[in-house]
């Protein structure tokens, strides 16, 4: 049999590049809130090793192969026949499945009695007897732990909490149960499902066959490292038929890997030699990343035909396995495979730019009239900045919950002007830090590198006012609404997101957002026109 390593790579690229890079792999372009242009609401973000395992999903289907599922519980005697005298090595880097055994009970006139505090009443010779039945199926297995403390309650007639404190203070054999072992293993490697999948179709379906399947393997490390993990994802296929020799591993391995960016491959002797793969066959792929270089990605090789017939198989079987994680760490430039995987546990960090995101108004109008109102206050404060007091200007007038309205912006003390010296400041993020900014030379380079968030001091208190200002009138009052100093966010109604703040702490970064503000906004009712 010929291998077109061409082939298997043309159907693709043509089936499955395309698909995924103009489909999933590409995030829509985000949509702008107009209010705060610097948010954007962004498509959410798959989780590296679970993107990886769509990916390789759908490229082994546009290859022509067909999605199984291994068994997960492996019995200890199959790990024999795989690996012969060395399951014993192998045996040492599995978990056996362990469980709780049954209890066996005793129930005396003390229990009793016990039972009988606990529910406050004695027990009648039929709750006895039920008591000791359903303890006895338990035992027995005709009733599942999970269903244990319902049925008992069924019994005595009380509650699952009574039947809980009876299980606890009456029966301490359930308390010193301890776990025994069984001699069934979790699955360490993809291969001793293989063996178990093609010992049952081999002769029931036609050839060749191929079949993959991404799934989770378990091994008992000594350690977890940057590279290492206890539980982990094999991403593995086998090729069943006459005539398959390791040509197709690297047909597979060149197909497979070039969906990922891959472009050249070298395919070197793989000196670890297990024992179920034929000697000479086990073979290492490396290809070549644009970013990474020369990496090792994958592993193939030819089933031993003792190992095969240990099961009954009479064909030859290439089999090809890589690590999901691995690849992933490929992909993703990730250094660390335990924040990889549980980026959850490793504290995050952020962009300016997503700092900037996460600040936003503490307070602020909720309908589009409040928001025109908000942004007349603004206009009209811009307008007359720089008015001397005492002064007074009409920024918006209309009518707010059934009430006509009149909104000024003024200043009552003599020779101060309208707006404090820090009421146009700016706030922008700069290397992790949220600072309230005049436009001054001081400070231009910070302006000019540093992330903007289009909101001042002025466009924030604005909108604090005219959500004040809508609540007053909806009660039919007017209100005056002034900001003094600002020492910090909340002054000027700024809100920074939980998890910015606790990002900005963690990192000993800085939140400055003082300065003299001095603003004032007032409201009226008018009387009603006859």
């Amino acid at each position: 049999m010929r291998f077109d390593t061409e082939a298997y790579r043309k159907r693709t690229r043509e089936d499955f590049e395309k698909a995924w890079h103009e489909g999933p792999g590409v995030l829509t372009p985000p949509r702008q809130d107009m209010r705060y242009p610097c948010r954007t609401y962004r498509r959410a973000v798959p989780h590296p090793v679970f993107d990886t395992i769509s990916r390789l999903r759908n490229t082994y289907l546009a290859m022509g192969f067909d999605e199984g599922s291994n068994p997960v519980f492996i019995e200890e005697q199959e790990v024999y026949r795989q690996f012969g005298p060395e399951a014993m090595a192998v045996l040492d880097r599995v978990f056996y499945v362990g469980g709780l055994p049954r209890p066996n009970v005793g129930i005396g006139r003390e229990q009793l009695s016990r039972v009988g505090e606990i529910t406050g009443r004695q027990l009648s010779p039929d709750e006895e007897e039920g008591l000791r039945e359903t303890l006895h199926k338990y035992k027995k297995g005709t009733i599942d732990g999970d269903d244990l403390v319902h049925e008992i309650s069924v019994v005595l007639k009380t509650d699952d909490a009574r039947v809980v404190q009876v299980l606890d203070q009456v029966f301490p054999e359930f308390r010193a149960l301890a776990p025994e072992s069984s001699r069934t293993t979790l699955r360490s490697h993809m291969t001793s499902g293989w063996f178990l999948t093609l010992s049952s179709i081999w002769e029931r379906v036609p050839v060749p066959i191929r079949l993959f399947s991404v799934d989770r393997c378990f091994r008992r490390e000594q350690a977890e490292g940057p590279t290492r993990l206890t539980t982990y994802h094999s991403a593995s296929c086998i090729v069943a038929g006459e005539d398959i020799t390791n040509d197709e591993g690297k047909a597979v391995s060149e197909a497979l890997l070039s969906a990922f960016g891959f472009s050249e491959f070298s395919f070197r002797p793989d000196e670890k030699r297990s024992k179920y793969y034929m000697p000479g066959s086990q073979t290492e792929v490396y290809a070549r990343h644009p970013t990474h270089g020369w990496v090792e990605v994958a592993t193939f090789g030819m089933y031993s035909p003792s190992a095969l017939a240990e099961y009954g198989i009479g064909i030859p079987v290439m089999n090809l396995g890589l690590g999901v994680e691995r690849l992933a760490m490929i992909i993703h430039g990730a250094s660390d495979v335990r924040q990889m995987v549980y980026p959850q546990f490793f504290p995050r960090s952020f962009s300016d730019i997503e700092i900037a995101r996460s600040i936003t108004f503490r307070e602020e109008s909720g309908s589009p009239g409040g928001r025109v109102m908000a942004l007349a206050i603004e206009t009209a404060a811009r307008d007359h900045a720089d008015a001397v007091g005492p002064c007074s200007f009409t920024a918006w007038e209309g009518s707010l919950g059934g009430h006509m309205t009149r909104v000024f912006v003024e200043e009552h003390e003599e020779k101060a002007k309208l707006l404090g010296p820090a009421c146009m400041n700016e706030v922008f993020v700069y290397q992790g830090s949220v600072l309230g900014l005049p436009d001054q030379e001081k400070w231009a380079s910070i302006r000019s590198e540093g992330i903007r968030t289009d909101i001042s001091f002025l466009s924030s208190v604005a909108a604090l006012a005219a959500s004040r200002v809508e609540e007053a009138a909806r009660c039919g009052t007017g209100t005056t609404v002034q900001v003094k100093m600002a020492k910090l966010p909340s002054d000027v109604n700024l809100k920074i997101a939980d998890h910015a703040m606790r990002y900005i702490t963690d990192n000993k970064k800085k939140i400055d957002v003082r300065g003299p503000v001095f603003f004032t906004v007032r409201s009226e009712i008018l009387p009603n026109p006859e």
